[in-house]
């Protein structure tokens, strides 16, 4: 029985090319080094990011409700910070928490950094700010670390306070928690001497007790204290503390919690 035509040409085309191979007539295709391998022409290989290095800023996020003349204001602050303290935001966070660090170059230039939620409301607005202040206030600048995240909630409640931003009440019980934690952490590490701005966060405050003030010194920020002053006259208080005034501008007086990378999450 004689094989199929096409079964016979095959095999006829096969030994034809076979016999031109050993020729040295058919030459094989050779790959250049440049040529990319079919199976990898189409991906990408990703960068490396070398330590160090600065990440790109994060794109503005969308917010529900933008327009608003509320989230108008939210958005103007983040543009006054990052140009006053020249910030480059690394990400936004969906979490109320937060992060801030440096990187010095050998050229002088530093690089300040900070991670938080994108201000949407009072909590998301004072993380924000308790991440810029500690730029604002210069690390190491206090010591120790709890001492310095006190006043970087300092900082944030008086911009807040300046700039009329409203702090509700569960804010400031949220701060309150926040330097008691930072406070049992610096012990547990050792803390010999606890400064004396944080002696009210010492031991945990109930829940069936009112947060603390909003500030429990007089303000650093100049246009505050002269405003808390101004209101101290028109009340005809005459004297007292600086948060004697401040209870008199009014009620919306209170603020949130950010965490500096090493601290709360």
């Amino acid at each position: 029985m004689k094989p199929p035509r096409r079964t016979r040409n095959m095999v006829a085309e096969f030994a034809s090319n076979l016999w031109d191979l050993l020729q040295g007539q058919v030459e094989l295709p050779r790959r250049g080094p440049s040529a990319p391998s079919p199976a990898k022409a189409g991906s990408v290989r990703p960068l490396r990011r070398s330590r160090g290095s600065i990440p790109p800023a994060a794109p503005t996020p969308s917010v529900r409700g933008r327009g608003s003349r509320q989230q108008n204001r939210y958005d103007e602050l983040v543009k006054t910070m990052k140009a006053e303290f020249g910030l480059r935001v690394v990400r936004w966070r969906s979490s109320t928490s937060g992060c801030a660090w440096q990187v010095f170059y050998q050229d002088g230039s530093i690089a300040r950094l900070i991670e938080s939620p994108y201000p949407r409301g009072p909590m998301s607005c004072a993380v924000f700010l308790h991440e810029v202040g500690h730029h604002a206030i210069g690390f190491k600048t206090y010591r120790p670390r709890c001492r310095e995240e006190y006043h970087a909630w300092r900082w944030s409640f008086e911009k807040m306070l300046e700039l009329d931003f409203n702090l509700t009440e569960s804010v400031r019980r949220r701060r309150d928690e926040a330097l008691h934690y930072a406070v049992a952490k610096a012990a547990r590490r050792g803390l010999k001497r606890l400064p004396v701005e944080l002696v009210p966060f010492l031991k945990p405050r109930s829940r069936d007790l009112d947060p603390l003030p909003a500030l429990l010194e007089p303000p650093v920020n100049p246009v505050l204290a002269a405003r808390i002053g101004k209101a101290g006259e028109m009340s005809g208080s005459g004297g007292g503390s600086a948060e004697d005034g401040l209870e008199t501008i009014g009620e919306s007086t209170r603020a949130a919690i950010g965490v500096e990378r090493g601290g709360l999450a």
